[in-house]
């Protein structure tokens, strides 16, 4: 039977980051994953080009039972270490907006980064997980290359999101088994959809961005809103998506910057004449707009005949539109998943199970996930860290 001090589930971000901290600790590490290429969500992520770090991470920018839980980890792997070592590969990076960092080029640059990073630990794709059992202090992995043991494992097979590229609920299934409790798992940063009734006005503008502003559950955030055919995507949507439960009414600023029905009562007194579309339209784009003004009966108007309440329904209709989604669409399109292994049965400063000396749990599969923007990148990193350190 072959032996190894750490076997590392998952040749995910964290799991390839893992390897390499603890080769630093004079590790012999195995890392063992069912796909045939490492790193997918790396090569898909940020439209090829990965959002690898934000600049303003910190705690209050994850969402867990234990938003705490979080700091630890965070604050002895820090966004700066993560850019030292792009840097140090020769990999060119650049700014967004709201401390966001990406590769000038592919992703797979720091796929190619952190396989250069763990070199010297073994990596074995397509290699597929039968069983992890714990015999007196050390566990049994039995594969599809045969049986491993080892000191310590790290799960690192993320969570449910984008179940194309290979992600399973692997993690949850360990946890139970050792009994770790869970938090209940949904997708998050994932568009929202809507009834069949409301798409009148989704599927017409289906492709148009607008900036918006959203505060729901917690969560206040303003960026661009893409209209779909299913409903409403787009940067701020996938942010509130983390706050938003099933049920809730979203109330939604489509105009951030203008009082809408202030500024149609300040036109008519000079362009009284012109049709309630047409000023609208100076206000926002025209086919949402031209939608709007369709969708309150307002079609061939003019702005003078209309009294201050009508105007204020309008302006209401663009500043504080109410929208209830049915759902989201779901694990497959999500960038993340909500919930997972309880951070109450983790050690903030290793990851390892309190109760299951030697199992630690990392990135994605912890109730720890990040807004929108290299956040879960970062938590990929540093928690991974974490538990490389302590093996």
């Amino acid at each position: 039977m072959e032996h190894a001090d750490l076997v590392i589930l998952g040749a995910g971000a964290a799991g390839l980051f893992c390897a390499g901290s603890a080769l630093a600790q004079g590790r012999r590490v195995i890392v063992l994953d069912h796909a045939a290429t490492p790193a997918e969500k790396i090569r898909i992520s940020g439209g090829g080009r990965c959002n690898f770090t934000n600049l303003a991470t910190a705690p209050d920018r994850f969402l867990s039972d234990n938003p705490r839980f979080a700091a630890s980890a965070l604050a002895r792997y820090r966004p700066q270490a993560f850019v030292d070592l792009v840097e140090t590969a020769g990999i060119a990076w650049h700014e967004k907006t709201q401390g966001q960092l990406f590769c000038d080029g592919k992703a797979t640059q720091i796929t190619a980064m952190l396989l250069d990073r763990m070199a010297g630990a073994e990596l074995r794709l397509e290699t597929r997980i039968a069983g992890v059992e714990r015999q007196g202090d050390r566990f049994v992995l039995e594969t599809s290359g045969g049986a491993i043991t080892a000191a310590r494992v790290v799960v690192a097979t993320g969570g449910k999101s984008i179940p194309k590229i290979g992600a399973t609920g692997m993690a949850y299934d360990l946890a139970r088994q050792f009994g770790l409790r869970l938090v209940e798992t949904r997708p998050a940063l994932v568009p929202l959809t809507f009834a069949e009734q409301d798409l009148a006005l989704c599927r017409p503008l289906a492709g148009l961005s607008v900036e918006a502003r959203i505060a729901h559950g917690g969560g206040a955030f303003r960026d661009a809103l893409l209209f779909t055919h299913r409903g409403l995507s787009g940067p701020v949507i996938l942010q509130i998506s983390s706050f938003w439960q099933a049920g809730e009414t979203l109330t939604i600023d489509l105009s951030p910057d203008r009082d809408i029905a202030a500024a149609l009562k300040a036109a008519r007194a000079g362009a009284g004449r012109a049709q309630v579309a047409t000023v609208l339209g100076q206000m926002l784009p025209d086919r949402l707009a031209q939608a709007i003004v369709a969708e309150t009966g307002l079609v061939q108007a003019r702005l003078a005949d209309q009294p201050n309440a009508r105007l204020d329904a309008l302006g209401a209709r663009v500043n504080r539109w109410q929208v209830r989604p049915v759902g989201t669409e779901g694990y497959r399109t999500a960038e993340v998943t909500l919930g997972g292994v309880d951070t109450r049965d983790l050690d903030a400063r290793t990851m390892q199970a309190r109760q299951v000396p030697g199992l630690a749990f990392i990135g994605e599969c912890v109730d720890v996930t990040g807004w929108l923007g290299g956040y879960n990148f970062q938590w990929a990193w540093a928690s991974a860290d974490a538990a490389g350190r302590a093996a």
